[in-house]
Order: structure tokens, then sequence, then C-alpha cells
């Protein structure tokens, strides 16, 4: 009987083990890239598998609630309504920050395309829809736009890179705040839909007269070519780093780091811009969770918003803000385990 126990207990010990070396996380697609570099260097560092799918901030923020993983991943904070039906606190950190850029497929055109914000929302909104349109001409002297209708892409699923993008859209047109709003699903007055980045990225790259919004990285990494966008100050701003970095300078972040970063003030800033996201809960002791798997992910996502952040910059994701991580570190402080800190 001793050795029957023994036996059991080693089994018990072995799977709680196992159980810390494996997390898992979902959601969105905006850092997917940088997580999958991450995470596969955090396996080189510390032996944990962390399995993160890519399905969208809207399914991260479900499954999240649903206690199905780990974390979530999400390019907008959830709602103060979304958090009050979770069944226990959750809490937010962001990790990097992403721009979202119009990418398009134009033949011909070799240079950068200029936009303003009223005008990406008037061609999202169907208003606008031949490249030769005289606002987008008035916008581009010089150069020569062909008469192609504009094919719109965009997300079929719930979307924080849709979000973002909505999100700055509201801010520059009343007609799209009031008609489309902001969400991580919307009622699209036209379009084509496609799944994820990836999939959005596909479109365009396969569509000639096709516009898409994507993360930055997706847009690289497709080879596609992406326009300028006139940010608050007047400046037509190309998408990078720092001015996807600049988008932060000057901005509250509150306690909680759940905060919009479109549109920003600072004059050099790229301005559809966000952070992006990891959800958890506070208190880790739920289902049947061990304090092993708890300790687990508070190592990762302190990892993550420390050590981790050297990967950012060379995947086209903008590093923390050295404010901003020290609030991220703060928050990771603040985990428990059946209310005892971890």
């Amino acid at each position: 009987m001793k050795k029957t126990f023994l036996m059991g207990l080693a089994l018990m010990m072995t799977a709680s083990a196992a159980s810390a070396q494996s997390l898992t996380g979902a959601g969105a697609s905006f850092p997917y890239p940088l997580y999958s570099k991450m995470f596969a260097e955090y396996k080189k560092d510390k032996g944990v598998d962390v399995n993160y799918q890519s399905v969208g901030s809207g399914s991260g923020q479900k499954q999240i609630t649903e206690r199905t993983v780990d974390f979530a991943g999400s390019d907008n904070p959830m709602s103060d309504e979304q958090l009050k039906a979770a069944p226990d606190k959750l809490l937010h950190i962001p990790t990097a920050i992403g721009a979202v850029v119009p990418a398009y497929n134009l033949p011909g055109v070799t240079e950068p395309v200029k936009f303003t914000g009223q005008v990406l929302a008037d061609i999202y909104l169907g208003k606008i829809r031949l490249w030769n349109d005289k606002k987008i001409a008035a916008l581009n002297p010089g150069v020569t736009l062909p008469p192609l209708p504009i094919q719109v892409a965009r997300r079929s699923d719930g979307s924080g890179t849709t979000y973002v993008f909505a999100d700055y859209l509201a801010k520059m047109s009343s007609e799209w705040k009031s008609k489309v709003g902001v969400g991580n699903s919307l009622q699209w007055p036209v379009g084509t839909g496609a799944k994820g980045n990836d999939g959005v990225a596909g479109i365009v790259k396969s569509t000639p007269g096709s516009i898409g919004y994507v993360e930055l990285v997706y847009a690289k990494q497709n080879k596609l070519t992406y326009g300028s966008l006139r940010n608050r100050a007047g400046k037509f701003i190309l998408a990078d780093n720092g001015p996807a970095s600049l988008a932060a300078q000057g901005v509250v972040i509150p306690a909680d780091t759940r905060v919009s970063i479109t549109n920003s003030a600072n004059a050099g800033a790229y301005p559809i811009a966000s952070f992006t996201y990891v959800i958890f809960y506070q208190d880790q002791k739920y289902g049947n969770r061990t304090e092993a798997q708890a300790k687990a992910l508070k190592n990762l996502l302190s990892w993550m918003v420390s050590t981790g952040q050297q990967y950012n910059e060379a995947l086209d994701y903008a590093k923390l803000p050295s404010t901003v991580a020290s609030k991220a570190r703060s928050i990771i402080g603040k985990m428990t385990y059946g209310g005892k800190k971890i």
C-alpha cells in the first residue's frame, strides 16, 4: 500500500511539473509573428512550451472569459461590460506597439499613396470607389492614379486590428462613427472579408485595385505596398517602429494600461498605432490549475515585458516605453493563487 501511495504521489508530482512546462494562449493575429519568435526563444531559454493560436482578438477574449486558455492576446482592451461578465478579475498588460497600415495593390504606382483618415473612412463607407477619385488625387499631386475600381478587403472575424482601425476612423469621420462605429466585429458597408491579418494580406496581394488594413509586419512579409497617413500635426507619416512608438509618447497611461493611442497628438507619430495586450486572471486558482501553472504564467509574462522586448523591433513592432513596461510589471506583481501572492 505504501508503494502504491508513493507511486501515486510521484505521478501527481510529474503531472504537476508537466503542466507547469506548458502554457496555452489564443487571440490576436496582430502580434502573432512576434509571439511566435518570443515563445520559440522562451522555450530554448526556459524549457517551457507556449502554444499560441492566432484566432483573432474577439475569440481570444471569449476564450479567456470561458477560462479555456491561460492567457488571451488582444489588440484592444476589453470593455468594462466585458470585464464584469468574466467570472473573476481580469488584468491587461501591453507587450508591444504595432502599426496598422493601408496596404494596396496598385499596378504602375511606385511611390506610397498618401491618405487621410477621412479618405480611408470614405473608401470603407463605399463613398470613394475609384483610385483616381478627386479626393485621393488631391492628396497625391503628380501621381498618375489609374481609373481602377477600389476592391475593399476587411476582416470577417472578431478582430483587434479591426477595432484599432475603426477606432481611428471614428475619430476622423463623424459619419463612420455614427453609421459603423467601433468594435471587433462590424456591419461593413462594403468589402470582401477574410480571417486574420494574413487573410486580408492575401486578398490584397492577389487582387489588383485592392486595399486592406493589416499590421505592418504582414504588409512587409507579403511585400505589399502601403500608404502614408496624414497625422494630427498635418504630416504624412509612413509607418515604422519609431513613428509607432511616438504614438504613445505624451499619452497618459492609466494604471490598468487600457488606452487608445490612435490619432496621437505627437507631431512625429504614425496615427494608426496600438498597444497589443495579454489578458489573464489576477487570481490563478480556478478549474484544475496548479500553483506551478500560475507561477509559470507569471514568469512568462515577466519575461515578455523585459528580456523578450529585444525581439520587438526586428519584427517591426515598437518596444514598450520604460514607463509602460514598469506599469506592466506592477500589474503582473498583483497575480495571486488562492488569494496569496505568487
